[in-house]
């Protein structure tokens, strides 16, 4: 059978059409936008079933330069590390730490669950891994960086595992979040205090400036270069860290460097650049999954991922409701960390909006979950993914 080799030019090149592939096709159809399903997902999805069948009738393989994929992904995550702000975490007070406690916690059952469940089910206990808290709050992006780590490790089929159970993630995501919130309103007949504000939809329209963006792409470089010793430095405690975990820490050092000098960083710029990174390096990555290492896998990732989602839902209705108040705001914060817990921070404001719109206005929620959620999930989540890995491998 051919083999088409592609230098990193031609592969980031075709990584540019698989994602205005994926943009156009998602502009068309409306169930792909309900459910925040990305452009590069759907339009590295689809050249990953396209390349499937050319290997499947022995026509052709193709072989991709990975150099750009891994600098895109930790481009990404040193972006992240820059919206760890501690000042705003203070901001979330009491409410928050409590939030910030349930949120990790529920990462380390996601984890052990599915991990146990892959044992049951003779697979590959961190191909369980994968399609916990690695997929279900982390999303693609973590899958997408995690799964050559489990591969290296002999979970055959990480990456693409990874992705296939954050995708699902993100539909079930929103899915379950409503219908937990609305049963939990019924059931303790729950309404809005609050008054309604226009703050939880006004936008700003910025420009961008060019020096902005030039200091932005030198800062986020410099972070990531001493984010690669922080790494170095972590995998001398005798723990496995993927690289893109020092970037991470960088980044959040970075921030809080500049807030307590009381240093403006220009972070529409600095997220600019990071949503660039992640579409350019997901679609490099979902365009080279291999489909085939799903095909003897479907029902172990039907009991799992259906076992997830029956997880995020109960700990929601259960454990979120009722630690934060079983009030109606907290009503609202289960109907998000749902969102949070399945698929990312979209399906959140997704989930929270649509009982905003229905039941009246939410304030403490629309802040706080998505704040506290976002910035203890990137910290934590790649640790103890990190735990996970080596106490099973």
């Amino acid at each position: 059978m051919p083999t088409l080799t592609l230098d990193v030019l031609q592969t980031v090149s075709l990584g540019v059409v698989v994602f205005i592939v994926g943009r156009y096709i998602k502009s068309k159809i409306h169930f792909l936008q309900k459910y925040f399903i990305p452009a590069p997902v759907i339009g590295g999805l689809l050249f990953s079933l396209i390349v499937f069948a050319l290997v499947q009738t022995n026509t052709l393989t193709i072989e991709f330069d990975p150099v750009l994929q891994n600098f895109f992904m930790n481009i990404f995550f040193t972006v992240t590390g820059f919206t760890i702000s501690l000042s705003v975490i203070k901001k979330s007070g009491k409410l928050g730490t409590i939030l910030a406690i349930i949120a990790v916690l529920l990462l380390v059952i996601q984890n052990a669950l599915g991990a146990g469940l892959a044992n049951l089910l003779d697979i590959h206990p961190l191909l369980g891994l994968a399609m916990g808290s690695t997929s279900m709050s982390g999303g693609v992006g973590s899958a997408a960086a995690f799964g050559p780590t489990f591969e290296n490790l002999g979970a055959l089929g990480g990456t693409t595992v990874g992705v296939a159970a954050a995708t699902f993630g993100l539909l079930a995501g929103s899915i379950v979040g409503g219908p937990v919130a609305k049963r939990l309103i019924e059931k303790f007949k729950l309404t809005s205090t609050a008054q309604s504000s226009d703050d939880e939809t006004k936008k700003t329209k910025e420009y961008l400036d060019q020096n902005r963006l030039l200091n932005s792409t030198l800062l986020i470089l410099l972070a990531a270069g001493i984010g690669s010793i922080i790494s170095y430095l972590l995998n001398l405690t005798g723990l496995t860290f993927p690289y893109y975990v020092g970037c991470l820490f960088a980044g959040a050092i970075f921030t809080n460097i500049a807030e307590a000098k009381s240093m403006t960083l220009p972070m529409s710029e600095i997220n600019i650049i990071g949503n660039i990174s992640l579409n350019l390096f997901l679609s490099l990555t979902l365009m080279s999954l291999n489909i085939s290492a799903l095909t003897s896998l479907a029902l172990p990732m039907i009991v799992i991922l259906l076992s997830q989602v029956a997880l995020v839902a109960i700990y929601a209705y259960f454990i979120t409701f009722r630690v934060m108040g079983k009030s109606y705001e907290a009503s609202v914060m289960a109907a998000g960390h749902v969102g949070v817990g399945l698929g990312q921070t979209p399906n959140a404001v997704a989930n929270m909006s649509s009982i905003i719109e229905e039941h009246g206005p939410a304030p403490t929620a629309w802040f706080v979950l998505p704040v506290i959620t976002v910035v203890f999930i990137n910290i934590f989540n790649p640790i103890i993914i990190t735990l996970f890995i080596n106490i099973l491998s």
